[in-house]
């Protein structure tokens, strides 16, 4: 018996240790997914966008402990994800704007991969290790990231190397590993200790490419967005007096599983009352009540694309006088953000529209004298670039400063939100009749050739379609009350 059981784990192992590529049948699985020719053709064009002589270098994204011997849900570095499509950690990859020789490799472009492991990935699933990197992904000069250390790329030789170092690596590390995303950077640092670093260099090259979306990409993102709106459009049928904050984020996010997002672009802001007010609010656990506002800041991920919408409705169906006015005054402030949306303008000015429009809509109703006092109630900006991550690089924001009109403006490709918000808590120094009023609006919109085109309408906007829309079934039975 013994024996047999000797004989079995030699025969699971050598099971376990065929290519990935053998062991699924890849039509089971996503189709949709970003090609290797795409990925290629982005790294062609980071190439051309280099500074002449030049390497870039990124990492993958560390893994993260969520408690004791539990992790998050692993997540790439949306880079590493743009240019190669690898799904795994402990890597990185090389990309020089020449051809180079290192040892017997030749070319522009060298990926380490994280080794197959095969007692390990019978717990934590299949990795693609060299073959796999090569054959599926269709990267050339693949090593495994225990080959780095001894990698004879002298970066010396570079006028500069742009790379952003991952943040928590060192939480992570493993002292009987030592090929970990921990050990790959100081294996860097060691190499490039003479050398010129520069993550501003990276961050703007990378930002040159990503806030220009690709027709692959958008395909990604307007499913993202499609799939979001669906989950809106259910939880304004579903909402109920009585029911709490998670009862309609839970139908929201089942909209988005159901519909194949892989999961939530962030946390799913879900506040009633009082809660509408809190700008980032996730804690989603008061009971509703008839005659609250609720505020739904939710995004569906898809493939790495994140889309992000935000619809506030009555609990009750109906919109108070109070809060009609509120809405109706954010809404026409979105419909101006709209209207700045064209090709050339400058990125800022979306705001400044959408902006003035409150400031004068507050002095109307008594709320605000001028944009000091504006700003007590509409504290953020409009807008903000959205693709591989809910706030995407975009040349211009705060981590990549540019004066090139030509980079800040907005420019077709451009995906950015449109989300003007008023949010006047309890104790405000106005009429109480406007206390815990929170009004958010938010939708996506790409900049065209000839303007913009709103990708997220499916999801109701006015006051009559939202009210129109509560009144219709959910297709979920309410849960009993708490």
């Amino acid at each position: 018996m013994a024996g047999l059981c000797v004989l079995f784990s030699i025969l699971l192992t050598g099971l376990l240790a065929l290519p990935a590529s053998a062991q699924i049948n890849p039509a089971l699985y996503d189709t949709d997914k970003l090609s290797p020719a795409f990925h290629a053709d982005r790294r062609a064009a980071l190439r051309a966008a280099m500074p002449s002589n030049t390497a870039v270098v990124v990492f993958a994204n560390p893994e993260r402990n969520r408690n004791n011997d539990t992790d998050f849900q692993y997540a790439q570095d949306p880079n590493l994800y743009y240019l190669t499509g690898y799904g795994e950690p402990n890597a990185l990859l090389i990309i020089t704007k020449d051809e180079v020789t290192v040892g017997n490799q030749r070319g522009t472009e060298f990926f380490f991969a994280q080794e197959r492991n095969p007692r390990q990935e019978t717990w934590t699933g299949r990795r693609l290790g060299t073959e796999g990197v090569t054959n599926q992904l269709g990267l050339r000069n693949v090593s495994l990231g225990k080959d780095f250390n001894n990698f004879p790329l002298d970066f010396a030789r570079f006028d500069s190397v742009l790379c952003v170092l991952p943040k928590g690596a060192v939480d992570y590390a493993d002292p009987k590993e030592k090929a970990d995303l921990f050990d790959l950077i100081g294996q860097f640092n060691a190499k490039t200790q003479d050398c010129t670093v520069s993550a501003p260099a990276f961050r703007l090259v990378m930002a040159k490419l990503r806030q220009f979306k690709q027709p692959e990409e958008m395909a990604l993102l307007q499913k993202a967005i499609d799939i979001t709106c669906q989950g809106h459009r259910e939880v304004m049928k579903f909402l109920a007096p009585n029911l709490t904050e998670y009862h309609a984020q839970s139908v929201m996010e089942y909209m988005f599983k159901s519909n194949g997002s892989e999961y939530v672009g962030y946390g799913s802001i879900a506040g009633g009352g009082e809660n509408s007010c809190i700008l980032h609010y996730i804690t989603n656990r008061r009971k509703l009540q008839d005659g609250d506002l609720f505020l739904a800041d939710c995004g569906a991920e898809y493939h790495g694309y994140t889309a992000d919408v935000t619809r506030t409705m009555p609990v009750n169906g109906t919109f108070s006088p109070a809060q009609k006015a509120i809405y109706e005054l954010v809404l026409a402030a979105q419909e101006a953000g709209f209207s700045a949306c064209k090709p050339g303008t400058p990125f800022r000015n979306v705001h400044k529209a959408a902006f003035q429009v409150v400031q004068d809509g507050l002095a109307r109703l008594g709320i605000a004298r001028d944009s000091a006092e504006t700003a007590r109630y509409f504290m953020h900006g409009t807008s903000h670039s959205l693709g591989l991550d809910v706030h995407d690089w975009r040349v211009g924001d705060r981590m990549i400063p540019s004066h090139n009109p030509a980079l800040t403006n907005l420019n077709p490709g451009l995906v950015l939100t449109v989300e003007p918000g008023v949010y006047i808590p309890a104790n405000s120094p106005c009429d109480p009749k406007w206390w815990n009023i929170g009004v958010r609006i938010e939708d996506d919109v790409l900049i065209t050739d000839t303007g913009h085109r709103v990708l997220s309408l499916t999801a109701p906007r006015t006051v009559a379609d939202v009210e129109k829309l509560m009144r219709e079934p959910s297709q979920f039975k309410k849960p009993v009350s708490r």
